[in-house]
């Protein structure tokens, strides 16, 4: 009797196990996330291949944790070339072609918005880390695309109120003369006339853009108490060093970036944006949670991420824990799970994502850089000035113009 209750109660978990096995329902047999990105242009160091490798080492960690999983989970790389007509067509490839299951990353706000759209049709999730504007979540917003890591109203909210308040009473704006720049100028100088600024000159320049001497000549004529640069990537890289060699420092002419990373600091050099001050929504060395993930991510990869490849890490990881809670890579089942979801992780803290808009709200910094005879280790960029918690840094959604 008792070898009668034992095979009995074996084959009842052998059921079970099967059973468990058999909810888990995968198109294709797996899940594949694709990520779309700038590989080789303006945006490359800050997203791009780093982007990709974030990609692929989250698919492996949870692959690790979720033995169900393990064999099934698989990243695609694709170039867009900054190009939002290029990302509509990749993005379409990707889901028809390649089967991919998510689009991720997406630097570059024009090609975001059409990439936005293709998931949209096509009922495939997008989760925007690399791209900026805020209409993403605002008048174009869709059901299937999520917003992470930072937006143009969280870098407004940040730089424009602590710079102005710090006394930077006066600004030059330039901006790149696309959806991201144009948003980020609007959001930058209604922070600005919010806390009492104003800005005396604003200039569209063109993108990608090397020489930016002209707007400087500009600058340096009007005096004001902040130069505000919008650009990013290797035009902020440009912008930076050109104001340097202008001498507008030193003028008395203070620096304020919209959009800041390692990597911009890295390529030009610590002191050459000693004193700026940005918003970021992560940074390497925060604390020893963040640490221990961009070692991680140096040992195999060769270099510390930004934090654009550390959204993208994490908003793959959070993707692919709703398919688990989803039992499912459906679009519209992991949408449910997604909405409303609240996690903490490395990157993201108090964060929520937002069922009425799909803005994922987190904890965000104001820091500003380092002279590099402040800096106790290797790429010690950022000084903390202050913590904005998640529900302060976002458009408020009574402020919120989307309609799902």
């Amino acid at each position: 009797m008792k070898k009668v209750n034992l095979l009995l109660a074996t084959l009842s978990l052998s059921a079970a196990g099967l059973a468990g096995a058999q909810s888990l329902s995968l198109a294709d047999g797996g899940v594949k996330l694709g990520v779309l990105t700038d590989m080789s242009g303006v945006y490359s160091e800050m997203a791009g291949p780093g982007s990709v490798k974030a990609a692929q080492m989250a698919a492996d960690d949870f692959m690790k944790s979720h033995k169900e999983f393990a064999g099934k989970v698989s990243v695609v790389g694709v170039d867009h070339n900054n190009k939002a007509d290029v990302a509509s067509n990749k993005a379409a490839e990707m889901i028809d072609r390649q089967h991919v299951d998510v689009l991720l990353d997406i630097p570059t706000s024009s090609a975001a918005l059409a990439a936005s759209e293709v998931g949209k049709n096509k009922k495939i999730p997008v989760i925007v880390v690399s791209g900026g504007t805020t209409a993403l979540t605002n008048e174009k917003c869709n059901k299937y695309t999520f917003h992470y890591a930072y937006d143009n109203y969280m870098l407004a909210n940040g730089t424009g109120t602590t710079v102005t308040k710090k006394g930077g009473s006066s600004w030059y704006i330039i901006y790149p003369n696309y959806a991201f720049g144009q948003d980020l100028n609007r959001q930058m100088t209604a922070a600005i006339n919010e806390n009492g600024g104003k800005v005396v000159g604003s200039d569209a320049t063109p993108f990608p853009n090397t020489d930016f001497s002209s707007y400087l000549l500009k600058v340096q004529a009007a005096k004001p108490k902040i130069f505000g640069t919008m650009q990013a990537g290797n035009d902020l890289v440009n912008v930076v060093k050109q104001y340097n060699e202008f001498g507008l420092k030193k003028q008395g002419i203070g620096l304020s970036t919209g959009l800041l990373g390692e990597q911009e600091i890295s390529a030009l050099g610590q002191d050459a944006f000693a004193g700026a001050i940005a918003t970021v929504p992560w940074f390497w060395n925060l604390d020893a949670r963040s640490r221990v993930w961009a070692l991680q991510y140096k040992k195999l990869y060769g270099k510390l991420p930004t934090y654009m490849q550390a959204g993208v890490y994490s908003a793959s990881m959070t993707y692919l824990n709703a398919v688990a809670r989803a039992k499912s890579d459906s679009g519209e089942a992991v949408v449910k799970a997604l909405e409303g979801y609240k996690f903490n992780d490395f990157f993201a803290r108090n964060a929520m994502i937002r069922p009425q808009d799909h803005r994922v709200i987190l904890d965000v910094y104001t820091v500003q850089v380092k002279p590099k005879s402040a800096a106790k280790e290797e790429q010690d960029y950022f000084q903390r000035l202050q913590t904005i918690p998640a529900a302060k840094a976002f458009t408020p959604l009574a402020e919120s113009k989307c309609k799902m």
